[in-house]
């Protein structure tokens, strides 16, 4: 009757909290902040006060079944070769057996899982070698497409100093000519 009467206490003070949590949305900006810091620090408190009386509860449960056990098991009669007092070995050892193939099963998944952690290991290795020689080869290609470009623009300066040359061969070998005859 009085956990019924401060269960119902509990609940009415949640309703409570949730009007207060309303009515401090309606507060001054200036004091909403710490009327809402109030409302929930209460919330809690009784959120606690809650927890506190549920773990009461379980433990009076707790006690209560074990005093039934303990009342069961002193008005019981036992007599000799009782089906009730055998004890199953079968049953026992199957669940030994489960247990240590579920003990087998566990270590053959953490060692799948250590290959698979050292096989990622391996492959970032690997990628980081390859990652690398991209790098080196970008930048290779990078430097060949510079010395093509200085390569032909070589070429084009090249051609136009060839030309030059000839026309002022061509020259002069007029003014020999010309000069000389």
């Amino acid at each position: 009757v009085v956990e019924n009467e401060i269960q119902a206490r509990i609940d009415n003070i949640f309703s409570n909290l949730e009007r207060l949590e309303i009515l401090s949305s309606k507060e001054p900006p200036s004091k909403r902040q710490n009327a809402k810091l109030r409302v929930d620090q209460l919330k809690y408190d009784v959120q606690h006060l809650q927890t506190a009386l549920r773990n009461f509860q379980h433990r009076r449960y707790i006690r209560e079944q074990q005093e039934r056990q303990r009342e069961e098991l002193l008005a019981r009669t036992f007599t000799t070769n009782d089906s009730d007092t055998t004890i199953p070995i079968d049953e026992t050892l199957q669940f030994n057996e489960s247990l240590q193939n579920a003990h087998r099963g566990m270590d053959d998944l953490i060692g799948s899982g250590t290959n698979i952690l050292q096989g990622l290991r391996d492959q970032r290795v690997t990628l980081k070698g390859t990652h690398k020689k991209i790098l080196d080869v970008a930048n290779m290609l990078g430097l060949s497409n510079t010395v093509m470009r200085l390569i032909e623009k070589r070429a084009f300066q090249d051609k136009y100093f060839m030309i030059g040359g000839m026309i002022l061969t061509c020259v002069i070998m007029f003014l020999v000519v010309q000069y000389l005859t």
